[in-house]
């Protein structure tokens, strides 16, 4: 039988640090296995930001949450968790943790360890026995735990071409938040297994323009979706899309709109829009990815409704951005537009879902796939915590008295009497911005 690897080299492994046992022994385990150091494994992966304390006018931040390793069998597409703690500790000491963490990064495999082998808990219940013990050599291949993911999801060899279409990688080293990355994959999985109505949940400040962008660009360039409507409802949205976030559709892209306009680009160069309609407002169906304003391409007059200059069919995937707004209801300008697409996958972004009687979200789009709310954000440091300040307006306080003998708006005489709002307040809330 070999000697243990400390009694050959004569080191105590109980008094190596837990930074130690990383780089001796788990790393290597990992590079035995097949996993690629540079591709496929990140140490010490923080993941969140920390919360934002506020203490009158100090402010400090929390601790950020971070795993010790994070294994992708591509980039952006993360397999396992590993937790590790120095030798003092027994192998599983790391579990509860690295399960806690799993759950937030949305990962399925996680491991602990403690240089002497692993714990092996599989969060997705297909594997048979919920956790296994393995020697420190006995690590699952990358392609072994890609093989127990496809079969838990379900994924076809089609399907899974659609999910591992790659990242847009500009090469500047950005590269997108966990809960980003948990919504681009959720929405991704679920279009290719078939579902054509998506609704992604994400708080104001959340980056919802950028894990749109990356969706779309994933399934146009898997081929998946070809031609692409993104609709919003304020000009500055579609105008700051444009050259922020889906800059990297370049010559593919264009506005539906009349009027060219110049705006400026993050690096302070000024650019025109590119618009997809001429003077008489004849449309260039040649491009592949089209913004579009819904008040300018629908109205309540049928000359008024651009959007039938296309043919029902000839979008794929159209995304609505704040469809809290007004797509929800079903005697919108909005759902015109929708239901005159309906063969085409629609993905709605919303940070406040609206159910009323009359107007849901979920009865059109169906559940969330996904949902990272104003409160998380806030939790992970990303948004700032708000405060509720009541504000007593003098109407509220003392009450209003209309000069007699006016009109009101129903035609009818103001009678000399005060209107008290009693102990009515009206409440500003400050909302949470991005940090």
């Amino acid at each position: 039988m070999a000697p243990h690897r400390e009694q050959v080299t004569g080191m105590d492994k109980r008094a190596l640090s837990e930074r130690d046992i990383c780089t001796k022994f788990i790393t290597p385990a990992l590079r035995g296995a097949g996993w690629d150091e540079m591709l496929q494994i990140r140490e010490e992966v923080s993941f969140t930001k920390g919360r934002i304390i506020v203490r009158g006018k100090l402010v400090s931040r929390g601790q950020a949450k971070r795993a010790d390793y994070v294994l992708y069998f591509k980039p952006n597409i993360p397999l396992a968790l590993i937790e590790a703690k120095d030798n003092a500790h027994s192998v599983g000491d790391g579990m509860q943790q690295g399960l806690e963490y799993a759950a937030t990064l949305d990962i399925p495999f996680v491991f602990s360890s403690n240089g002497d082998g692993f714990v092996f808990h599989d969060r997705t219940g297909a594997g048979g026995a919920l956790e296994t013990n393995l020697a420190l050599d006995a690590f699952p291949s990358p392609d072994d735990l890609w093989a127990r993911y496809v079969a838990w999801k379900g994924l076809t060899p089609e399907t899974e071409k659609i999910v591992l279409q790659d990242y847009f990688d500009d090469g500047r080293g950005k590269a997108p938040r966990y809960y980003q990355v948990n919504a681009v994959n959720a929405a991704i999985e679920a279009i290719a297994k078939g579902r054509d109505r998506i609704l992604l949940v994400m708080a104001t400040g959340t980056g919802k323009t950028y894990t749109a962008f990356q969706i779309i660009w994933r399934l146009w360039k898997a081929g998946q979706k070809k031609r692409i409507l993104f609709l919003a409802d304020r000009n500055i949205l579609i105008d700051q899309t444009m050259v922020n976030d889906f800059r990297p559709f370049g010559g593919v892209m264009a506005k539906l709109s009349v009027n060219a306009k110049t705006i400026e680009k993050p690096d302070g160069s000024v650019t025109d829009l590119v618009t997809a309609l001429d003077a008489k407002r004849q449309i260039n169906k040649a491009y592949e990815v089209y913004l579009g304003l819904y008040q300018a391409i629908t109205g309540p007059e049928e000359r008024q409704k651009l959007f039938r200059e296309f043919s029902p069919g000839f979008f794929d995937l159209i995304v609505i951005d704040e469809c809290h707004r007004g797509s929800a209801a079903e005697d919108s300008a909005w759902r015109e537009i929708l239901e005159y697409f309906s063969g085409a996958t629609q993905i709605g972004l919303t940070a406040t879902p609206k159910e009323t009687k009359y107007v849901s979200n979920i009865a059109y789009f169906g559940d969330p796939v996904y949902t990272y709310s104003l409160k998380q954000g806030i939790k992970d440091g990303f948004l700032a915590p708000y405060k509720v300040v009541k504000v007593h307006i003098d109407k509220d306080v003392e009450g209003y008295r209309p000069e007699k003998g006016t009109i009101d708006r129903d035609g009818e005489e103001v009678e000399d009497r005060i209107y008290n709002a009693k102990d009515f307040d009206r409440t500003l809330v400050l909302d949470a911005a991005p940090s």
